[in-house]
């Protein structure tokens, strides 16, 4: 156009047109630049090669929220101060800067994010002149609420696409909770589902930093803000004046902590409301308004359908969760139960019309176990039940033994159910084993087709069964041992006490003595036997002595090396300064060599076995630890091996009788019970250390008494002392009254005699003398010793009592045969034993 108008002929001017100042010219420029500056809905800053800034529109100002005076005051750190106070990372504006003042020729875009949610978009161009760079402009472009509705949108599908993830309600409103928290501040945040069939509030997701109780109880409707919403089903922006009109118009209440701003949102599927999503804060930096109520009342219908969707998947989760629950229950218990349950499939089916042995034979033939559980793999040796199934019932009964037919026979009879049969079988490797059995079969079209059954493994039961009635039988030997070592001690006191009458009369040299002699060491030796009659039948008595147990294991040492053979090397570590004990001689002997077959036997190939003493003062927290010790000071010896050791369980059962982990026919299972009894019987404590392929350590422990002053040693005690007390005597064994009568009358007692209680109280009755003592055996026919005493020291008060027996004072007086604390002379005895314990008694 400019070309066309140049040719039009015009008729020329009169005056040639005058030309307009260059600077007007320049004017305009500024002016139009001015004006697009202002018009732009950018913020435009001019700077020059130095930073100063050179220029800039209202739009600038109003984005950074430039106050007045600081514009006025042409401040440029002052300006850059505070345009770095608003934004969430200062560091990174400042850095951006200085990477375009190093290369001015350079382009830039990045994004600006503020403390207070705004977003910035920041160009940065090039200000030439002539070619040259001379400055820089910087472009900023608001886009917050692009960026805001494009968070929102996002937030909006990535709600609807964890509704389809999530596994639970739970898991959803977490996610929700995180996606909200991206869009607005939403620290303290909960979900509100009303029940309508209970009529109440349930709170499925709840967080707040100051009602910590994440668990928070469904409750009644009340007058709470979140009852407001779900009332009015309208969005509520409650500030503190707010909050305030409606607690003044009595619509709200307070419950919970109070906060400064609440928001909550209902949340509704299609016009029905489901319940209210809520956040609120309590500080006055955070501070919500109508920005943040639309994010959330956008966000809460996609919230409200997810929710929903969630509700009913958990409804139906739950109904599945239901069946599959209690179909694991019921595999569970099968799987769990210490009961074998299994089931057979028959194949071919077995007809119930044929023979009764036909049926058995098919079975035994066609039967094979389709199903079972560990339980029942493991009654046959079997790790899993996997390993069982297929095996052919004819590969576990036993199909020659008469019973296991009989058994299959009565359940045929019985109409194919059977309960509480034995099937004698034997395991995978062979071992016999006794089966309870409850079976039910199934029959289609008239054919036995499969069979259920459960059994439980009773081979141990029926073997406890033989151990009690052998132990039975044992306790019945025990009880015949020790009636044979009462009645002996009595023969055996006539034997002792006559030969020892003997041995007084004759004089010495003579030629009969030695014969005297010899009956006298056969009588001992049969003494010595009815004391291991009665240890056996558990009827001994203690004897307890002072004693150094460095003396009892010097003097053990080596009869102990003998026992445990040489491949073993015995080493005592004997402490000097080891402190007495008071306890029977014999019996600790007899549990350290119990301990000493017990390390032997744990090292077949041989070994070390140490045998150490020590001082110990037990505390109250070991004895709090240790089950049956009593603090105090003990003398303590430990019996140490490097044999196999033992674990938990065999340590747990270890002094029990009959426990042992020996082969059949190699232990008894009575050593460790037997020293475990010692030690009690003596006040000790034992222990024991153990771990599997370490060896064994057993302590005993026995209290630690002050050691008794030395004495000179007495003299040696001649015959007894003489007496002239007058003395009954009552003994239903003839030998017996016969000898003692005779040894009292030789030291000069008055001796009355009598067989039973019956005459021995006539013979009092005819006595008019006084009677110092009575000397009775303890079980006789008709009045008992203690019965016999009774009635004397009623009738002659200060009369003294002696009681005598076979069976040692420990036994009759815990069979309540005696009182404790009486007078008591042990059978076989000798005449001077007799006598001797008379003059005591009346000397006491």
């Amino acid at each position: 156009m400019a070309a066309r108008r140049s040719q039009t002929t015009k008729k020329p001017s009169s005056k040639p047109r005058a030309k307009k100042p260059r600077r007007v010219a320049d004017s305009l420029t500024v002016s139009v630049l001015k004006s697009t500056l202002e018009s732009t809905a950018d913020g435009i800053l001019v700077v020059d090669e130095a930073g100063t800034i050179v220029s800039h529109n209202r739009r600038f100002e109003e984005m950074w929220r430039l106050p007045a005076a600081l514009i006025a005051s042409n401040d440029d750190a002052g300006l850059i101060a505070h345009v770095q106070e608003q934004l969430a990372d200062p560091q990174q504006f400042v850095r951006k800067i200085r990477e375009h003042y190093a290369e001015p020729e350079s382009d830039s875009f990045d994004i600006l994010g503020f403390k207070d949610g705004r977003i910035f978009e920041r160009y940065s161009i090039p200000l030439r002149l002539n070619g040259r760079a001379v400055g820089r402009v910087w472009s900023f472009r608001d886009v917050t609420a692009r960026r805001r509705a494009e968070c929102i949108q996002e937030a909006v599908y990535r709600i609807s696409h964890t509704a389809h993830t999530a596994d639970n309600l739970q898991q959803l409103l977490r996610a929700i909770h995180e996606i909200v928290g991206e869009l607005m501040p939403a620290k303290n945040f909960y979900v509100s589902l009303y029940d309508p069939e209970q009529d109440r509030l349930e709170f499925p997701y709840f967080v707040d930093e100051y009602d910590l109780t994440s668990d928070v109880k469904p409750r009644k409707l009340r007058k709470g803000l979140t009852e407001y919403v779900l009332r009015t089903g309208r969005p509520l922006l409650a500030t503190p004046e707010v909050y305030e009109g409606l607690v003044a118009a009595g619509e709200a209440e307070l419950i919970g902590a109070p906060s400064i701003d609440w928001l909550g949102v209902p949340l509704k599927v299609k016009d029905r409301t489901i319940g209210v999503v809520v956040t609120q804060t309590y500080s006055q930096g955070v501070r919500y308004g109508e920005s943040e109520l639309d994010i959330l009342t956008f966000v809460s219908s996609q919230m409200a359908m997810a929710i929903e969707r969630k509700r009913i998947e958990d409804a139906w989760r739950g109904q599945s969760e239901l069946l599959r629950r209690t179909e694991e229950r019921y595999r569970a218990f099968i799987a769990q139960s210490s009961e074998g349950v299994s089931r057979l499939e028959i194949d071919p089916p077995v007809p119930t019309a044929l023979p009764e042995d036909e049926q058995i034979d098919r079975l035994y033939a066609g039967a094979r176990i389709a199903e079972c559980n560990d339980a029942m793999a493991r009654m046959y040796g079997y790790k899993e039940a996997r390993d069982l199934v297929g095996t052919a019932l004819g590969e576990l009964h036993n199909v020659g033994d008469p019973a296991n037919r009989e058994q299959i026979r009565s359940f045929i009879r019985a109409g194919y159910r059977l309960s509480d049969s034995e099937t004698r079988e034997h395991a995978q490797d062979g071992k016999p084993r006794v089966f309870l059995n409850n079976v039910v079969g199934f029959l289609e079209d008239g054919q036995l087709v499969r069979v259920w059954g459960t059994q439980r493994d009773v081979s141990d039961q029926r073997h406890l069964e033989e151990q009690f009635r052998q132990a039975q039988k044992m306790e019945a030997v025990g009880q015949l041992a020790g009636g044979i070592a009462h009645d002996f001690n009595n023969l055996l006191t006539a034997i002792l006490g006559n030969t020892q009458l003997l041995l007084r009369d004759l004089p010495p040299g003579d030629a009969k003595r030695g014969d005297v002699e010899e009956i006298r060491k056969a009588s001992e030796r049969a003494a010595s036997l009815t004391r291991q009659l009665l240890a056996y039948s558990r009827r001994q008595m203690l004897q307890p002595e002072v004693l150094d147990l460095n003396v009892v294991v010097a003097e053990m040492d080596k009869m102990l090396r003998r026992l445990i053979g040489e491949h073993i090397a015995l080493v005592t570590v004997l402490s000097p300064e080891l402190g007495r004990v008071r306890a029977d001689p014999n019996q600790i002997e007899q549990v350290l060599v119990n301990l000493a077959v017990n390390a032997r036997d744990a090292m077949p190939d041989g070994g070390r076995l140490t045998i150490e003493t020590a001082n110990v003062d037990l505390d109250d927290a070991f004895a709090q630890a240790h089950l049956g010790s009593v603090p105090g000071p003990y003398a303590m010896f430990a019996v140490t091996d490097t044999g196999t050791g033992m674990d938990a369980a065999v340590r747990a059962h270890l002094f029990e009788p009959f426990f042992t982990t020996k082969e059949v026919g190699k232990g008894t299972g009575l050593g460790l019970a037997t020293a475990y009894g010692i030690v009690k019987q003596s006040d000790g404590y034992i222990s024991v250390y153990s771990e599997p392929g370490r060896g064994s350590s057993f302590k005993v422990y026995l209290p630690r008494i002050a050691t008794p002053a030395a004495t000179a040693p007495a003299p040696a005690k001649g015959g007894p002392d003489r007496g002239t007390e007058t003395i009954l005597v009552v003994e239903d064994e003839p030998a017996v009254l016969t000898l003692s009568r005779r040894a009292l009358e030789a030291q000069g007692y008055v001796v009355l005699a009598a067989s039973d209680g019956a005459a021995a109280l006539r013979l009092v009755e005819r006595h008019g003398g006084i009677i110092q003592l009575l000397v009775t055996d303890v079980v006789m026919p008709g009045l008992s010793g203690r019965d016999l005493a009774d009635q004397l020291v009623a009738r002659r008060p200060g009369i003294r009592v002696l009681y005598m027996s076979g069976y040692p004072g420990d036994a009759v007086v815990q069979h309540g045969e005696l009182p404790a604390g009486s007078a008591f002379l042990p059978k076989p005895f000798s005449p001077d034993g007799l006598a001797r314990k008379v003059r005591d008694l009346l000397d006491a």
